[in-house]
């Protein structure tokens, strides 16, 4: 380790990161994280419809060095592997392939192939491979994060309700937020389904009225 906690690897694809920028024509897209909490990471990846292989993938990171080095990672391991190969890379691979990181930054670890399956799980939702339903939804808002707790708004509580019906989707936040975290979190839950064919509106409670929409 060097003397900020980070070993070579780490400082390695901080300062060259791989895969780094846009997919300008990517068949999908995926966002998680928040900018309020500091960490968010944007993916975008070429698929090859018929194997089904990750041909390309590349990152934008916002956040420390750990979250950079750990995004960079994630995508060298998941450039040329099968969808189903990739959704088995495990936060765990990321910390081992950058020989450690610090305990505190492993999140950057968890968020970055956050980011990976749900690039996965919205592919196969737009070709048609998985149903888009309340389960998908949920699977989906683990990659949005409450700041005050630095965990998703699944796991924090954060999310009263969710409901599916065809291309509409609602999501419910919790009434005890601030209208300000509110309005945060809501932007995040649309940019978390952005690139779907869906109608999408957010709110603080029921009957509180649309706090944002992606048509």
């Amino acid at each position: 380790m060097t003397n900020l906690g980070y070993t070579e690897k780490v400082l390695d694809h901080f300062k060259n990161p791989r895969n780094p920028g846009r997919i300008e024509d990517a068949d999908v897209t995926a966002r998680v994280g928040s900018a309020a909490c500091g960490d968010m990471v944007q993916l975008y990846m070429k698929v090859n419809p018929e194997t089904e292989v990750i041909e390309d993938i590349k990152f934008e990171s916002f956040g420390c060095a750990a979250n950079i080095a750990s995004t960079s990672a994630t995508t060298e391991l998941a450039k040329g592997k099968t969808l189903e190969e990739a959704r088995g890379i495990h936060f765990k691979d990321v910390v081992e392939e950058l020989g450690g990181l610090p305990k505190q930054k492993v999140h950057c670890a968890q968020l970055a192939t956050s980011g990976l399956k749900a690039a996965i799980m919205k592919y196969e939702a737009i070709k048609g491979k998985r149903s888009i339903d309340e389960d998908f939804v949920r699977r989906m808002m683990t990659g949005v994060l409450d700041p005050a707790k630095g965990l998703n708004i699944v796991a924090a509580k954060r999310v009263d309700g969710i409901e599916v019906e065809g291309r509409r989707v609602r999501v419910v936040l919790s009434q005890d937020l601030d209208p300000e975290t509110r309005a945060t979190m809501a932007q995040d839950v649309v940019g978390a389904l952005s690139g779907l064919d869906l109608e999408v509106s957010v709110e603080g409670a029921p009957g509180s009225g649309e706090m944002a929409q992606d048509k």
